[in-house]
């Protein structure tokens, strides 16, 4: 059964929320910045085919944490996670976008994004 989140209980998990999210949005332009010169120049400064496949690697692993702690991954440029959790009877997702400082809004399953709401 997937984990359903109280509002405490994924506001608890921010503090590593924000710092998964630090390192993944560094590593993302790292990994971007080097592709796209290895493309253009054959070469980068920031290394070669092994480094690229440790961003990648990496970039995984982080995302790992996300889901093997029953949060929901829901876009990675920008990254935007989800906690299920449930209002009065009715599924939502408490909704967290790259930038945001903390959990401020949710939305219900069948709205998705664009049913954002600040959290109550």
């Amino acid at each position: 059964m997937d984990r359903v989140f109280t509002v405490d209980e994924a506001r608890a998990m921010m503090p590593g929320v924000l710092e998964r999210a630090g390192d993944f949005v560094r590593m993302r332009g790292d990994l971007a910045e080097l592709v796209r010169e290895l493309r253009d120049h054959g070469e980068s400064e920031l290394g070669g085919l092994p480094e690229v496949k440790a961003l990648e690697a990496r970039l995984d692993e982080i995302l790992g944490w996300f889901t093997s702690n029953g949060v929901e991954v829901k876009g990675v440029a920008p990254l935007l996670v989800d906690f299920p959790a449930v209002f009065d009877g009715v599924a939502v997702r408490l909704c967290w976008l790259e930038g945001d400082r903390d959990l401020a809004w949710y939305h219900r399953d069948d709205l998705g994004f664009a049913g954002r709401r600040p959290l109550p």
